[in-house]
């Protein structure tokens, strides 16, 4: 089975494989050459994949889209890293760490934008 990740700018990795394992919002999930294809929505995680001559390989993904579909499995992901289990847990959790930065920036602006638009209306309602 062919593997790809593809970040925004760059092929990250495409690497013959036996075995895909990724995290997903539900949990975890094996994919193996004769699975049914599929897609599904990635979770910032460990993506663990093993070669033909059973060496197992980590990547940190900061979420994402797999699609598997036929001998293929490809990842869409804005980042990234690959190393080993334990020095990617760190990488993890700064993921983490920045997808509850930026919703909270969002909900805030989301805040703002309500409010304004509340307080147009009621101006509005006003003038009318």
């Amino acid at each position: 089975m062919k593997l790809t990740v593809f970040q925004p700018e760059v092929v990250c990795l495409d690497e013959t494989v036996v075995k895909v394992v990724a995290q997903g919002p539900e949990g975890a999930f094996g994919l193996r050459p004769r699975h049914l294809d599929m897609a599904a929505a990635l979770s910032p995680g460990i993506l663990a994949f093993w070669t033909p001559d059973g060496t197992e390989h980590f990547l940190a993904v900061n979420g994402g889209i797999l699609v598997k579909q036929g001998e293929t499995v490809q990842v869409a992901t804005r980042m990234a890293i690959p190393g080993e289990l334990g020095s990617l847990k760190a990488a993890v959790n700064r993921f983490i760490t920045e997808m509850d930065d930026r919703e909270r920036q969002t909900r805030a602006v989301f805040a703002r934008l309500e409010a304004d638009f509340i307080r147009r209306f009621v101006e509005f309602g006003k003038n009318a």
